[in-house]
């Protein structure tokens, strides 16, 4: 693969915003015996399906008081960094009384940032969640790549063949070593995963181009037959259900070879979502 050095303004092309928005915990970092966690999670419109959907699974999963605060805003303005800068929004200090009240187990952000300081949303939220919930873990979603109809242009232009390349680039050079390792490094305390849920978007696509889905499944149209309903990007329900199987197996470490639950959909998406986990690193799985 060609190498590219990326400039600012290419990072912030990869990083998507999205214009449209319509206890302490038990030494185990997984659940004991089905107890749900409690969850903050924030973000924009790549991020708000999944954070939805989990409600759901979660509960059909069998885990016992899940639940979640879900604060969300359309585009940049879901990224941690425009959270904490809005202060004085609704938004801000609903985030803020969440922490503010304790015993939040997980906190979801997006990976949205700005270019000059990658972590200072994040690090700031961070900072602000150990104050009253020392044991709080985090994770940050990492979405697909906006404007699919360009995703093969856009990986040509920066020196990539594939978008398999540019979003593989996308998950481990920039959000794993720029930001988590960064992360990490400022607060060696906190378990801090990710969640690669732009892979579902890259696979299905690919799977679809490739004539392998068991669905009548057009690229672009209404969310219920297609993989996504509008040229930025916003995902269809196919991906939206396998990118919550993503979440679930990720958070709660569900099976999902053997978890029964039905996506209303032919195509194996228990396989594409295990598939995706599988193949994670696992230095940056929970």
């Amino acid at each position: 693969m060609r190498k590219f050095i990326f400039s600012p303004v290419v990072i912030m092309l990869v990083f998507l915003s999205c214009n449209k928005e319509v206890n302490q915990i038990d030494a185990s970092p997984y659940p004991i015996q089905n107890r749900g966690y409690k969850m903050l999670l924030i973000g924009n419109s790549f991020f708000r399906p999944y954070a939805e959907k989990l409600d759901d699974l979660s509960i059909i999963a069998g885990f016992e008081n899940h639940s979640s605060t879900r604060i969300t805003r359309g585009g940049d303005n879901g990224r941690p960094i425009n959270f904490w800068n809005d202060s004085n929004s609704n938004e801000h200090l609903q985030i803020k009384a969440a922490l503010d009240a304790g015993n939040i187990d997980i906190f979801g952000m997006t990976a949205g940032h700005e270019t000059e300081d990658p972590t200072e949303g994040h690090r700031l939220w961070i900072n602000y969640a150990l104050q009253n919930n020392p044991n709080i873990m985090i994770f940050i979603a990492i979405p697909q790549i906006d404007f699919p109809a360009d995703w093969e242009q856009r990986a040509q232009e920066y020196g990539f063949d594939t978008i398999q390349e540019l979003y593989d680039y996308f998950v481990n050079d920039i959000v794993h070593n720029e930001m988590v390792d960064v992360l990490r490094s400022e607060f060696p305390s906190t378990k801090i995963f990710t969640i690669p849920t732009g892979w579902t978007s890259v696979n299905l696509d690919q799977m679809n181009m490739n004539n392998e889905l068991l669905d009548d499944i057009t690229r672009f149209g209404p969310q219920s037959t297609s993989l996504f309903i509008d040229n930025k990007g916003h995902q269809g329900n196919i991906i939206r259900e396998a990118g919550s199987l993503l979440w679930l197996n990720s958070i709660y470490g569900v099976d999902l070879s053997t978890f029964s639950y039905d996506t209303g959909f032919n195509t194996n998406l228990h396989h594409v979502a295990k598939q995706i986990m599988d193949s994670h690193d696992p230095n940056y799985k929970l």
